[in-house]
């Protein structure tokens, strides 16, 4: 693989018990307190009391799992792995070591509380560059945790880093040209429709860990362009696809969120009046989407606008088919009961689907801008989008999951808002929580390094650089929050904001582990 993949930012390994550097990354990743806390982590609502089985934890070991096998797959086949080589190797250990540390940063309550954080951070703090749950993941094993043998960040291979990089480029500024101004942005770099001016909706770091993902990724410099994923990268993102795919709907199948009647009407009334449907109007389709077959067209128009590249009207029609039948006919047409057969229902779902999606992955040299070098064979690639469809249709977009999401961001925002007053109490600010206080520390370096380099790079949500001292104080304080805000499991956040308000029957320590 070469001295540039395995470079760590030190060059200590003492105490790793794996002789590989990959397989020791592997290792730190699994003993952070960062990955531990993740079995706490909303998935899509929180686990606790609902019947879900799946949180953020279970998610990253299946995607580890699923990334796996597509680089096993992959590497023994002998007409892709000369391709494989050509585009800078798969190594196993570096895709597991990716899918594993790839959701470390996700806040509590799932996206909800990234969505939340990010306008949090940029409207409230005025941070450059908000809040993402991938930036965040990589500030963690760069900077933010402790285990490494530095003490900063867990001094991972410059592969794996690499491989964590979904997204290789900040909200804004690098690399030039960024990404979103290219003619077709690849997935995640356009700006949000509804907040021009503001940037990537997705990237996978924050200017103030930049020179960490420009050392990771300089040995791919003359296989790569700027803004491509690495393959172990690509890997690591097509398998977490598969996994939201599949073990989601699995979830919400068990709890019975996720019933027949809905779904099979959706894609019946689709599959027999696709030419109808097509006949219609725009306007009119977004107007009645909640019609059987309505929503689902939609779909179809989003993804040739989308991605042109690779979707196929008859490809989709086969794709919602098989969904029909493997989904609504074959699982939710008996409702689960708890017994032996209804477990074995999903195990077949879940690994029919998952040796199918595995199976169908190759390699391409010269991927388009939407899509990395790991791709998804069409027939599958049609699937995975109709699996999400239903995902988001019936389940994301129920009222009743609206409402206990809106109570979620509320309460991030209280326990910033309390948070912040604490912060900036100069009576009580060095009683602060011991982390709190390093972060603070933390930020407030970062911060005023970036300001003797490029001040430009700290232009936040106002549109002005922080002034002076006390600028670079206040964008610190901001980030500090967010960082220890991000780090709480769901319930650690709950009982926080519970002591902070005085409705605590006793003194609360939980969240101070981290």
């Amino acid at each position: 693989m070469g001295e540039g993949r395995e470079a760590r930012k030190s060059e200590s390994t003492s105490g790793d018990l794996a002789a590989s550097p990959f397989r020791a990354d592997r290792d730190r990743i699994v003993a952070s307190p960062f990955f531990a806390r993740l079995g706490g982590v909303t998935q899509v609502v929180s686990a606790s009391g609902s019947g879900l089985l799946h949180n953020r934890l279970t998610h990253s070991l299946k995607v580890a799992q699923v990334a796996r096998a597509i680089a096993e797959r992959m590497c023994a086949d002998p007409a892709v792995a000369p391709r494989l080589a050509e585009l800078g190797g798969c190594d196993l250990d570096v895709v597991e070591a990716a899918a594993l540390a790839h959701d470390l940063g996700h806040p509590p309550f799932g996206h909800l509380g990234e969505q939340e954080l990010d306008r949090l951070a940029r409207h409230r703090f005025g941070l450059p560059d908000g809040f993402e749950g991938n930036a965040q993941s990589f500030r963690i094993v760069t900077t933010t945790d402790t285990a490494g043998p530095a003490g900063a960040g867990l001094d991972l291979t410059a592969a794996v880093r690499a491989a964590m990089l979904k997204y290789p480029w900040t909200r804004r500024s690098h690399p030039e040209p960024h990404p979103r101004e290219l003619p077709s942005p690849p997935r995640g770099a356009s700006e949000p429709a509804d907040e021009p001016g503001t940037g990537s909706s997705k990237f996978s770091v924050y200017v103030t860990e930049l020179d960490d993902m420009v050392q990771a990724r300089e040995p791919f410099a003359a296989r790569l362009a700027t803004w491509q994923q690495t393959v172990e990268a690509s890997v690591m993102d097509t398998a977490d696809d598969i996994a939201y795919a599949i073990h989601d709907l699995e979830d919400f199948y068990r709890i019975g969120v996720l019933q027949h009647a809905p779904v099979a009407t959706e894609l019946g009334r689709w599959l027999t009046g696709a030419f109808e449907l097509a006949e219609l109007d725009d306007a009119l389709l977004l107007r009645h989407s909640r019609r059987p077959g309505y929503s689902l067209e939609v779909l179809r128009r989003r993804l040739h606008r989308r991605d042109s590249w690779i979707v196929d009207d008859d490809a989709f029609v086969a794709a919602v088919a098989r969904v029909r039948t493997e989904l609504v006919d074959n699982l939710l047409a008996t409702p689960f009961d708890g017994s032996a057969e209804a477990e074995q229902a999903i195990g077949r779902f879940s690994s029919g689907w998952t040796v199918r999606l595995v199976a169908g992955m190759g390699v391409t040299l010269d991927p388009p801008t939407r899509s990395g070098h790991v791709q998804l064979a069409p027939a599958q690639w049609h699937e995975v989008q109709v699996l999400k469809f239903v995902h988001r249709r019936f389940v994301l977009l129920r009222p009743d999951l609206a409402l206990h999401q809106r109570g979620q961001a509320r309460l991030l925002a209280s326990l910033v808002q309390a948070l912040e007053q604490w912060v900036t109490d100069r009576y009580e600010s060095n009683r602060l929580p011991r982390r709190l206080q390093d972060l603070v520390a933390l930020a407030e370096h970062e911060y005023r390094t970036l300001a003797e380099t490029d001040m430009s790079t700290l232009v936040g949500a106002v549109g002005e650089p922080p002034q002076g001292t006390a600028g670079i104080r206040e964008l610190a304080r901001g980030r500090a929050v967010i960082d220890f805000v991000a780090s709480l499991t769901d319930s650690q956040a709950a009982n926080l904001l519970e002591a902070l308000s005085g409705r605590s029957a006793q003194p609360w320590s939980d969240a101070f582990v981290l």
